[in-house]
């Protein structure tokens, strides 16, 4: 089995001497990259940096389309996920950096993270397959963390939780941050099938925030009970250390977090 597939990253389920015989070979074959010691010289920078702060994560539902982005322009640290960037050509608003772990999204999207300056966190695959170029403003992320932890210090490592989202969390609470909110979160898909299943996208993507995000390409089908075990590992760790996610998406269906207004959160 390739050793980079992301199901074997993140399986709650798979054999455990297989699982740790497949973290092992990627654990060595990434540190023999010599990406992974100047993305974790990078990521030691980002430690802390922000403590105390807040921090948005702009998830990729379509109710990101009902949010105003002149209400957090400037105002807080902002985390997009995935392609956020089909958002751009309707908007003058661009997040602090962007997540993005999943292969299939890396892939499709190089073009754009290949020539953008907002700062990268992309899934180390996209430079052990050639598809993201190594710049300054790139960072590597190693999946290669236990299915069940939560990475407080990403440099090392980090699990992807079955959700870019998780790794975002993940990657707040690394820089400090002690108050996330996630919006765009609506945790229901219009497209239905077996978790986890890679499946060709429909000409109009009826699940995201722009109907060109999975237009006519492979993606993977979400798994939205392991989504939420995750997001409830994540809500423990935040509470555990005194800080605080909250779910500022307008309707959705996740409520793992408590619900505030993105207004009232930023005020």
């Amino acid at each position: 089995m390739d050793i980079d597939d992301p199901l074997i990253k993140r399986s709650p389920t798979l054999n455990p001497y297989r699982y740790g015989g497949m973290a092992i070979a990627r654990r060595l074959l990434w540190d023999l990259n010599p990406q992974s010691w100047i993305s974790r010289r990078r990521l030691g920078k980002w430690k802390d940096k922000n403590p105390g702060e807040k921090a948005v994560i702009l998830c990729n539902g379509p109710s990101l389309n009902k949010v105003d982005f002149d209400m957090i322009r400037s105002r807080c640290f902002t985390f997009g996920l995935n392609k956020i960037n089909l958002l751009f050509d309707r908007s003058s608003f661009r997040p602090s950096c962007i997540v993005a772990v999943n292969p299939f999204v890396i892939e499709q999207t190089r073009d754009f993270y290949n020539n953008t300056e907002i700062p990268l966190f992309l899934d180390s695959i996209g430079a052990r397959r050639g598809w993201i170029k190594s710049r300054g403003n790139v960072v590597f992320l190693h999946s290669g963390g236990p299915p069940d932890g939560f990475a407080k210090d990403c440099s090392m490592s980090i699990t992807q939780g079955y959700t870019v989202t998780y790794v975002a969390l993940q990657l707040a609470f690394h820089m400090g941050f002690t108050n996330v909110a996630l919006v765009g979160a609506d945790h229901t898909f219009a497209t239905k099938g077996p978790a986890n299943k890679a499946v060709d996208g429909s000409s109009i993507d009826q699940s995201h925030f722009d109907p060109r995000y999975f237009s006519d390409v492979k993606w993977h089908l979400p798994d939205l009970f392991e989504s939420e075990v995750a997001y409830t590992r994540a809500n423990n760790m935040y509470n555990a250390h005194d800080r605080k996610i909250l779910n500022c998406t307008d309707g959705g269906e996740l409520e793992v977090f408590n619900r505030v207004p993105l207004a009232d959160f930023l005020s």
